[in-house]
């Protein structure tokens, strides 16, 4: 294995978003399928693309990758171009930060409900979304903003960050969400590397608030850097995450210099912040049709609503989307516009609103039974990487 002889040995207790021991026996029976020998996607699986396995059926479709600068409306922009081409957005998700948007977007023809193979409409519809992501006055707009087009099966929340990682995103100097909303210095996340000279490990120690999905997010981080895991500690106590990761590059070198450590520490903290949203989510369910999502985001942004991070997704012929909000100077949504937003939309679609808390301060801590965790250690080795492939 990845350390010598050492066994690969995962232990993890989990909870649901609502911080809830998880006791329905189809969730369990799910997650032992999903996690076991039958539960990797092979190349030919038709399967909800880059989500865990078997959890939607959409059939063939079309995978268009899409990063660039952000700017209000953009989305809506994007969107508008699918419609008026015919396309049908089966899937997407949409993150920004530092200024700058990455999206992956799931489209089949209007008609056949099969992936596009006409290389003109391909053609004519990358053209066309080029020029939106150009269409902005930043100086380096058209030499970072791109489109492509896979079939691919990478994990769609890796795909994006390996996407942001490839742009460089951790260099920017931009102001995200979370920091309009957040100035305590709490929110940064308090990220060390040191050295531990007598095993020949660089050890990674990340404390920041605890949320769904943030061992994922290092973990992948640290695999597209070329670094291997071999041992990590993972512990939460309230709202607050402490995670220790043991790690060597690829060639079995840690890390020498400041300035691999300083890299190191840019990466994980723009990892980390990528997911956070704050403000408000709003949820809409309705029929499934050309131009919903063209429909949807032009109401958002004719409302004076940027989004900054959003999810589509199609279950049977209903679509399902999330999207959060915060109005277009990156300030907190007036409620007299979600007034609004119920009365133009809310006829013609199931409509709800969530507030998504700019602390954790409210955190409720979970059944006794679970509070009382010690701290759990496992290990990592080069079998991780089977199911981050």
């Amino acid at each position: 294995m990845a350390d010598g002889s050492w066994t690969v040995i995962f232990l993890f207790h989990v909870i649901d978003q609502q911080g809830k021991k998880i006791t329905d026996g189809k969730t369990i029976d799910y997650i032992e399928k999903a996690l076991g020998p039958k539960g990797h996607i092979t190349a030919g699986a038709k399967t909800w693309p880059s989500k865990q396995v078997g959890v939607h059926s959409v059939g063939d479709h079309t995978a268009i990758e899409l990063i660039g600068r952000d700017r209000p409306g953009l989305l809506s922009e994007i969107s508008a171009v699918l419609a008026n081409l015919r396309f049908n957005v089966a899937a997407a998700e949409v993150w920004t930060h530092n200024r700058r948007i990455a999206c992956v977007l799931y489209v089949n023809d209007d008609t056949t409900c099969r992936a596009v193979g006409d290389q003109t409409r391909l053609s004519l519809m990358e053209e066309q979304l080029k020029n939106i992501l150009r269409g902005c006055d930043d100086e380096d707009s058209e030499k970072v903003a791109r489109t492509s087009f896979s079939m691919g099966f990478t994990h769609v929340d890796r795909r994006l960050h390996q996407m942001f990682f490839a742009d460089r995103d951790y260099e920017g100097g931009g102001v995200t969400t979370a920091d309009q909303v957040d100035h305590t210095p709490s929110f940064k996340p308090e990220i060390t590397v040191e050295r531990l000279e007598d095993k020949g490990y660089s050890v990674v120690n990340v404390k920041c608030r605890d949320r769904a999905k943030l061992m994922f997010d290092i973990v992948c981080t640290l695999t597209d850097m070329q670094y291997v895991v071999f041992h990590a500690a993972i512990s939460s106590d309230g709202p607050h995450a402490s995670q220790e990761y043991y790690i060597r590059h690829m060639d079995g070198c840690i890390l020498d210099t400041e300035g691999e450590k300083e890299r190191v520490i840019k990466c994980l903290e723009a990892a980390i912040r990528r997911r956070v949203s704050e403000g408000l989510s709003l949820e809409l369910c309705a029929k499934d049709r050309v131009g919903l999502l063209s429909e949807v985001t032009r109401i958002l942004r004719e409302n004076g609503l940027s989004v900054t991070r959003a999810g589509v997704s199609t279950v049977g012929e209903q679509a399902v989307n999330v999207f959060y909000v915060r109005d277009a100077s990156g300030n907190p949504v007036d409620m007299k516009t979600i007034e609004a937003l119920r009365k133009e939309i809310g006829h013609t679609m199931l409509f709800n609103v969530k507030k998504v808390p700019a602390s954790r301060s409210a955190y409720k801590e979970p059944e006794a039974s679970i509070a009382g965790w010690p701290k759990t250690s496992f290990f990592f080795g080069n079998l991780f990487e089977r199911f981050l492939a």
